[in-house]
């Protein structure tokens, strides 16, 4: 193969993807406690604050998909080619565990069937943005032709401020009037533009985190308490737990930003667990599909009989953590021994 056909890897990418994956788990943990407190968040502030610190991780997700597509587009020969590996990596396992979500996990019946629950990514909770992402993949060679246009700095404010309008007006108006998957392609295509941008100016990216590195952390840090308190305070004001499950709100947009910039100079350096990394990153994908079954696993075994005899537990500080270490790990390793089956991860990721 030669140079210019050679795949780039970038570490800190697979960093971010892994940390991505874990947010989305504890995002999950920490929505089951909320669930069996019933939503009494001045006695569970610390589980909302884990939910609400979490929610960079959908949009975040976004971004290092177009940072990749960008990075290593030059791969491929024409559309098709890009379409049958893009899709065969992601579609294929979608597919399948839409199958087992559907069928035997939250078994929906026939209304809606199984062909609507893969166009709408409800066979299972988790599911809900790969449709969308599958819209960006099918976009991206259209990004890329004419990013010398859409790339321009005032475009791209242009595009970010119409987000932040869209942002506001779903979280604080009314939903847009779009069907599952086009909504979510919609509150989310600058974070995957933005992701693009950053992969064919990598070097100007990293001069500017390198330089604001410090307003980067202050901000992560300003912005997890607030979208935190707008979750609580929102809820309080109106009893809609829409309020602190969306993702979708212009603050943790702005939050997202502020936390990836920070990550990636926090992890641009010379790494060692290099393998450490890229096998995470590798499993990460299974483990996104799966997790739901851990958790759903350890809850009916094990955590529900604990919450029915110790109703206070979901207060103490160590429940949260201990719950999402649980499904992490486990969730991990089941993936590594799937991933030592020949050829079996093409099916499942």
């Amino acid at each position: 193969m030669t140079e210019e056909k050679q795949k780039l890897y970038n570490p800190v990418i697979d960093i971010l993807r892994t940390i991505s994956i874990f947010a989305v788990i504890l995002v999950h943990t920490t929505t089951r406690t909320l669930e069996v407190t019933k939503y009494n968040l001045l006695k569970t502030p610390w589980t909302l604050f884990l939910n609400q610190a979490a929610r960079f991780a959908v949009p975040l997700f976004f971004m290092i998909s177009g940072f990749v597509l960008e990075l290593n587009y030059h791969l491929h020969e024409s559309y098709l080619t890009y379409l049958k590996k893009r899709f065969s990596r992601i579609f294929v396992p979608y597919v399948f565990w839409s199958v087992i979500y559907y069928f035997f996990i939250y078994y929906k019946g026939r209304d809606p069937n199984f062909l609507s629950s893969l166009i709408f990514g409800d066979a299972s909770y988790q599911l809900y943005f790969i449709p969308s992402l599958l819209i960006f993949y099918l976009l991206f060679p259209l990004f890329h032709k004419y990013f010398r246009i859409i790339g321009n700095k005032w475009i791209m404010i242009t595009l970010g401020l119409f987000q932040l309008f869209f942002l506001f007006f779903d979280y604080n108006i009314r939903p847009l009037p779009f069907y599952y998957p086009l909504n979510i392609a919609l509150l989310n295509y600058f974070v995957f533009i933005l992701g693009i941008s950053l992969a064919q100016n990598q070097q100007i990216f990293l001069n500017f985190i390198k330089k604001w590195r410090i307003i980067l952390l202050i901000g992560t840090l300003t912005f997890a308490f607030l979208v935190f308190f707008e979750g609580l305070t929102g809820y309080l004001a109106t009893h809609n737990y829409g309020v602190f499950y969306s993702s979708w709100r212009p603050s943790i947009l702005v939050y997202t930003l502020f936390f990836a910039g920070f990550m990636y100079w926090l992890f641009d350096r010379k790494l060692k667990f290099i393998p450490l990394i890229k096998t995470l990153s590798k499993l990460s994908f299974f483990v996104f599909f799966t997790h739901i079954i851990v958790l759903e696993a350890l809850w009916y075994g094990f955590a529900k009989n604990v919450f029915e005899t110790h109703k206070a537990i979901a207060q103490a500080l160590w429940y949260d953590p201990l719950y999402f270490l649980a499904v992490t790990i486990i969730s991990f390793f089941v993936a590594f021994i799937v991933h030592k089956i020949p050829y079996l991860s093409k099916l499942t990721g």
